[in-house]
């Protein structure tokens, strides 16, 4: 990505459909083996994990796209939640960074952006590449040629 030109970047970021699509299959896949089990507690252990990949098929789906960059005058970063979109400015966003956490043995990075809401509240957005469909340093070298964000 090219932070000069911010109108070539790519200003929407989300789970990949081919993701969700594999996690929709397992979801059906898992609920036959759950019908099909012989074992109640299995098929209550199946069915259970049938439900939760189903619920994560969904969510997925519902917050597509799950980050957005409006451009102009005044850019807005817009994140989609399971209530619906919400736009930050330029001054609701105190802080955006790439912070690298531990997980199963490895660094993986995640973008951190601390806002603050209409109502006055502050939140901590967290996002990971199953999040952005892409690597975080993509959207927050985005988010630094838009001016919602300072390195």
């Amino acid at each position: 990505m090219n932070p000069e030109s911010p109108a070539e970047s790519q200003l929407t970021w989300t789970t990949p459909t081919s993701a969700l699509y594999a996690v929709s299959a397992g979801a059906v896949v898992l609920a036959g083996a759950a019908v099909l089990s012989n074992d109640n507690a299995g098929r209550l252990l199946i069915g259970l994990a049938a439900a939760g990949l189903a619920a994560l098929a969904v969510l997925g789906f519902r917050q597509r796209p799950r980050v957005s960059i409006l451009p102009g005058p005044s850019p807005r970063l817009v994140v989609r939640t399971l209530t619906g979109p919400t736009e930050y400015t330029r001054g609701q966003i105190t802080r955006a960074r790439l912070v690298g956490y531990r997980r199963l043995g490895r660094k993986t990075p995640m973008l951190e952006i601390d806002v603050r809401a209409a109502d006055g509240a502050e939140r901590l957005l967290i996002f990971g590449r199953w999040d952005l469909g892409t690597h975080p340093e993509d959207v927050f070298d985005a988010l630094v040629a838009h001016g919602l964000a300072t390195r």
